[in-house]
């Protein structure tokens, strides 16, 4: 047999034989790295996977820098939301205070308004029911008629009912005609303004006393009398 056959063939004998022998070592580098992976109280399984490679990590400052500066940002917007949400309730509260106030204040006059209105009303209702006091003469007599006459609508002067009045009785209110036609007929002519008996009982004004002798009621139906038939007590100058 050649030489060089023989040398070849072991060559590739021996590399075969190498080729095994490092498969072998290299599955029981990665059993061994599996085995001392395994806790001591679980089941081991064998692997002939290789051990991955673990990842670089790379940093970097400049990105953490924008992160940081962005949240300081928001937090700078929210804090000035904050402030403006803070300034519309504090004006808010401001302006409810004020209309709040105004309100009362209006209430307030309003009230006083309707007190003093009531304090008016009160006075003129004290006024209007304490009646009006005349002296008990003749110029009281007068006045106190005129004020009814006036109620009435019955025309009459001061100076015109005194003037008759004087003529007539000379301010007796007592006053009575016995000699006259009417006493003739037995109804003589009596009281301020010398009226007879049915014409005082025909021209009495409601209000006043149905006494002939009152010195208001007589005034008050002669002059209601003289206005029916002379127009007023002021057109009267003579016996009527």
């Amino acid at each position: 047999m050649p030489k060089h056959i023989l040398t070849r063939g072991h060559g590739r004998a021996l590399t075969r034989h190498h080729k095994i022998a490092a498969a072998g070592v290299a599955a029981l580098g990665a059993a061994a790295i599996g085995f001392s992976a395994v806790p001591s109280n679980a089941s081991t399984t064998t692997t002939a996977e290789a051990p991955a490679q673990t990842a670089k990590v790379a940093y970097s400052t400049q990105q953490i820098q924008g992160v940081k500066a962005d949240v300081n940002s928001q937090l700078a917007g929210a804090s000035v939301k904050v402030e403006e949400i803070a300034a519309k309730k504090q004006a808010a509260a401001e302006a409810a205070a004020k209309k709040k106030a105004a309100a009362e204040a209006k209430a307030a006059k309003a009230r006083e308004a309707a007190e003093s209105a009531s304090r008016s009303a009160e006075r003129a209702e004290v006024k209007k029911a304490a009646p009006k006091k005349y002296g008990d003469n003749l110029d009281g007599w007068i006045r106190e008629a005129m004020s009814i006459m006036k109620k009435h609508g019955i025309p009459g002067s001061y100076e015109g009912i005194k003037r008759n009045i004087l003529r007539e009785s000379s301010g007796n209110p007592k006053a009575i005609n016995l000699w006259d036609i009417n006493a003739q007929k037995g109804i003589p002519s009596k009281g301020l303004l010398q009226v007879i008996p049915p014409t005082f009982e025909a021209y009495h004004v409601k209000g006043t006393p149905k006494d002939i002798y009152d010195p208001v009621a007589n005034i008050v139906a002669a002059c209601n009398y003289a206005a029916d038939k002379y127009g007023t007590m002021d057109n009267v100058d003579s016996a009527y």
